[in-house]
């Protein structure tokens, strides 16, 4: 069963703005470890660190829409991470207040999974998430 969807639509030279005026300050605030090292990696390779950021944005925002509460309510940026899987698929990893509010979401009896889309063509990134509880077996 879904619990919840969002969506959400970021600007990469936005971003690569906000990147340039508020550099590590704005990095700290927003995002892992895990993630600023997949951006650090991305830009070595071929200068994509304004749209790695740019699709981790859009992603915890989108998190936000699909948990029901938008950024507010207690939500950290950094309570909501995305990781990949070895295969490059991206992943949503809640923790802090997300991961209570995930928790309070979810029926009893039940697991949830939380299936993180990311796409970007210059100058937009854009990403999805849908939560889905599955019944335990």
């Amino acid at each position: 069963m879904i619990l919840g969807i969002g969506t959400d639509l970021a600007n990469i030279d936005r971003v690569q703005g906000v990147l340039d005026r508020f550099g590590d300050r704005f990095r700290d605030r927003v995002f892992t470890p895990t993630e600023q090292r997949k951006a650090i990696h991305r830009a070595k390779v071929d200068g994509g660190e304004a749209s790695t950021y740019a699709k981790r944005w859009a992603a915890k925002e989108a998190c936000s829409k699909a948990l029901g509460t938008g950024l507010r309510m207690g939500i950290a940026w950094k309570d909501m991470a995305v990781t990949n899987l070895r295969t490059g698929q991206p992943i949503m990893v809640v923790t802090g207040w997300a991961a209570e509010r995930l928790e309070t979401m979810t029926p009893a009896g039940h697991e949830t999974v939380i299936h993180v889309s990311l796409t970007d063509d210059h100058p937009w990134a854009q990403a999805f998430v849908v939560i889905e509880a599955r019944p335990i077996a």
